[in-house]
Formats: structure tokens, C-alpha cells, sequence
């Protein structure tokens, strides 16, 4: 697989194939499980490096982060 420089990212072809064969809801299962996981490490970096941070600033800055500043 060639990398485009102009991308982050490149999906797999292999990957391709393989969500092609699953259905609308296990793509979404799998897309709110990706979601779930960058949520979780989002809050678990803010809460090392922020221990004093309370749990509602925690999830704020969360929500935001994610968000891209919308919220």
C-alpha cells in the first residue's frame, strides 16, 4: 500500500473488505467502540496531567477536545 502524503492516514485494504462484509450496525457497534476508547484516553491523559482537575472539569475538557471547541 502506497502512502499519500497528503493524508494523516490511509485505511488498509484488507480493513476495506472486512467492513464491507458487516452490517450498517456492526459498523456503527465498531465506530461507538473507537469513539468509547478515544473518550477513555482522552480523560485518563487529562487526569494525569491534571490531578487536581474535578471530575466535571475533567469531562468538560474532554467534551471539548473531542468536540474540536464546539462545547
Amino acid at each position: 500500500m502506497r502512502l499519500d502524503s497528503m493524508r494523516i492516514e490511509s485505511v488498509d485494504e484488507a480493513m476495506v473488505e472486512i467492513y464491507k462484509k458487516k452490517t450498517p450496525a456492526q459498523r456503527l457497534q465498531i465506530a461507538f467502540g473507537l469513539w468509547r476508547s478515544a473518550k477513555i484516553l482522552i480523560l485518563n491523559q487529562l487526569r494525569s496531567l491534571h490531578p487536581d482537575w474535578d471530575e466535571k472539569r475533567l469531562q468538560t475538557e474532554v467534551a471539548r477536545r473531542i468536540s474540536h471547541g464546539a462545547v
